[in-house]
């Protein structure tokens, strides 16, 4: 939906299953006009579009696209924003580190991700930014070569030079957002900064970079990293890198005590890959690729002193109270609304991204979808609002 300021707020459709046009378009019949019913029936309702390679491509077809257009003129709808992240199945089946492949050493991923910009340049409206999400270059676990790390960067500038074609000839403002994730080739600020420079040193400063280059900041993935939003994004403003997209989202949090531990077990699903990250009473980071590799260590080690707190990326519903022994990174998120308060030129793209529905334990979980989606715009417009950004 439109908010003042020339924000846009959605909820992203990655919560529902669908990996054909069909199926992704049959969640948006059903799920999304159901939500903007109870959200906002008489205005534009923006919509946050996941789609998979197999739907982009049939949505590519020009008489599926034709018709795409009509629905969401008739229906009141707009998209301004797509998660290009998972490039396949999303849902239903293990996924894990699975949801990197293909990476951005691959030309299956640029190709993938240029056809999403084809995309979006006929679906934003005049007027309206555009943005596209993907991953941070790979899973460090898959990048062992400098010729891996090169051929990375090769391929998003290739696909920055596809952006600022598609951009010319649509007449819109469109922009890639790399999005920084725990155990991501570039997981917190400094990497990203630190990614940012390297392409631009091998790119010979080309303006193209940071007209159609960005960060897509996940409130989730910073807060898992222990990083405060004053910080990160200040110093994502002095390097001079665009905020593409705010991620709306928050993690599960907790002190790795038996009663927790043994609680935690219920999110320890076998579909998405949930990296913890442990601080010490020093400040100490230790990280653990799974839940399971953290629940599994024996109590004598460094990770289980009471003093510790374990930061869990795992999406939790932003309007549902962490009962004890957990709590959430909310309060990160409202760091990132009141900056967005302060400055709303920050970023103009909002998205909601609870992707995690269909695996949450039975306590936070909705018994329907779309009340879990009106339930968190409730909670977050409330949270707007009390900023003077709706």
């Amino acid at each position: 939906m439109q908010l003042k300021h020339g924000l846009h707020l959605a909820y992203c459709t990655n919560i529902h299953r669908g990996e054909t046009w069909t199926e992704t378009f049959s969640a948006l019949q059903t799920h999304a006009l159901a939500v903007r019913q109870k959200v906002c029936p008489h205005q534009p309702f923006a919509i946050g579009l996941r789609l998979g390679a197999r739907a982009a491509r049939e949505l590519n077809e020009p008489a599926t696209l034709l018709n795409f257009h009509r629905w969401l003129d008739k229906n009141g709808c707009y998209v301004f924003t797509i998660n290009g992240f998972p490039f396949g199945a999303f849902h239903g089946t293990r996924v894990k580190e699975q949801v990197y492949r293909p990476d951005w050493t691959s030309p299956a991923r640029l190709a993938y991700t240029n056809l999403l910009f084809d995309l979006l340049a006929q679906l934003v409206p005049a007027g309206v930014e555009g943005s596209v999400s993907t991953l941070p270059g790979s899973f460090k676990e898959f990048i062992s070569t400098r010729e891996q790390e090169n051929e990375i960067r090769k391929n998003i500038f290739s696909c920055l030079e596809h952006i600022a074609r598609v951009s010319e000839k649509a007449k819109r403002t469109l922009h890639l957002g790399l999005e920084p994730e725990p155990l991501g080739l570039f997981e917190n600020t400094a990497e990203t900064i630190s990614f940012f420079d390297r392409l631009r040193t091998g790119c010979q400063n080309d303006p193209r970079l940071d007209e159609f280059l960005g960060v897509n900041y996940d409130c989730c993935h910073f807060a898992v990293e222990f990083e405060g939003p004053d910080a990160a994004l200040a110093a994502f403003l002095k390097a001079g890198i665009k905020i593409s997209k705010l991620h709306l989202s928050s993690a599960l949090k907790t002190k790795p005590t038996p009663a927790a531990r043994a609680a935690l077990k219920q999110f320890a699903d076998d579909v998405y890959l949930h990296q913890v990250i442990a601080r010490d009473e020093n400040g100490n980071l230790k990280f653990y690729r799974d839940l399971p590799d953290a629940l599994n260590l024996q109590p004598s080690t460094f990770s289980l002193q009471p003093s510790e707190e374990w930061r869990i990326h795992f999406h939790v519903p932003l309007h549902a109270p962490a009962a004890p022994p957990f709590a959430n990174t909310n309060d990160h998120l409202l760091g990132v609304l009141d900056l967005l308060a302060a400055n709303p030129k920050l970023c103009s793209h909002l998205e909601m991204e609870t992707y995690t529905w269909e695996v949450l334990p039975p306590e936070l979980k909705s018994q329907h979808v779309v009340e879990q989606l009106a339930a968190e715009y409730g909670w977050t417009l409330t949270e707007l609002k009390k900023r003077g950004l709706v």
